[in-house]
């Protein structure tokens, strides 16, 4: 037995417009409707009450075998999507798809990734490339995507090449818990984690009992309910505005000799979050990894 997908770019949607979409593409028959990210850009930290999306999608839409293509490329040319549809340089075509087990296809294009010397991320169901590293077991997802992104892998880099053993490690901004688990992997005696998503602190307590990692050594919750110590080690993957709002809340979580670790701030924003953070911190010279940069200080 065998499919057809039709593979389209599509641009500038919001929320509605591709709920929309996807209805649309169902009611013409599609028995699945996928959306992916074109660009790999993360969606890091929405504003209360906000739904994010990206402004620049792949399209995914299974058909069976026998569906008239011609026609629904005329009702979809006629449709009110066609404008943000993309159909220049075989940007929208119909692929035949052979029976297969998806569920293995899928899986298969995630792969482990490495991070400084000793960190990778392992998809659950994947073999470690090196069982004696500090493996991260972790379900790709919205915090996992095609590919890490550079601020996390930046943060990551850092943990890696840091002595853990003993300290006591805040992760401001926790998503899935990808810094909370390699901070505990690593050594850390304790790890007080806090986002203001209950999703990401979900998703970061079952990633926890994924990692067979005990609890007790994990303080998580909203940042309204956790009361945070004076840490040796403060991580706060978030965004340049935040980062400049809670400059003195989170340098009064770092102990005197204590290390602060920035990222989620694009690289022409790294002297302006540097400047704010001196005061309190000997802050260092930025690292970058394309657009993007990590910055660290020590505490005074």
């Amino acid at each position: 037995m065998s499919w057809i997908q039709l593979k389209f770019n599509y641009h500038n949607p919001n929320s509605t417009d591709t709920e929309n979409l996807s209805d649309f593409l169902m009611e013409l028959g599609a028995l699945a409707v996928t959306f992916l990210d074109a660009e790999d850009k993360p969606i890091l930290e929405p504003k209360p009450g906000e739904t994010p999306f990206w402004d620049h999608l792949i399209v995914l839409a299974l058909f069976e075998a026998d569906t008239e293509t011609a026609l629904l490329d005329r009702i979809l040319a006629n449709s009110d999507f066609s404008g943000h549809i993309d159909k220049t340089n075989n940007q929208y075509q119909w692929e035949i798809i052979r029976d297969q087990d998806w569920e293995r296809a899928w899986m298969e294009s995630f792969k482990p990734m490495q991070f400084g010397q000793r960190v990778w991320i392992v998809p659950s169901w994947h073999e470690s490339p090196d069982p004696d590293a500090v493996n991260i077991k972790l379900d790709p997802g919205l915090a996992f995507g095609t590919g890490t992104h550079p601020t996390t892998s930046l943060c990551l880099q850092w943990l890696d090449a840091a002595d853990l053993s003993g300290k006591t490690v805040i992760d401001y901004g926790c998503g899935s818990g990808i810094l909370t688990l390699a901070a505990l992997l690593l050594g850390a005696k304790k790890v007080y984690a806090v986002d203001i998503d209950p999703q990401a602190i979900d998703a970061t307590r079952e990633n926890l009992k994924r990692n067979g990692l005990a609890e007790e050594r994990l303080v998580l919750g909203l940042p309204n309910e956790v009361s945070l110590p004076t840490a040796d080690i403060l991580v706060a993957n978030i965004l340049a505005e935040p980062l400049r709002q809670l400059a003195e809340s989170l340098a009064n979580s770092v102990k005197s000799g204590g290390n602060l670790v920035l990222s989620g701030l694009l690289k022409q924003q790294a002297d302006e979050l540097i400047s704010i953070y001196q005061p309190w911190f000997q802050m260092e010279s930025p690292a970058i990894e394309g657009d993007w940069a990590r910055l660290t200080g020590v505490k005074a």
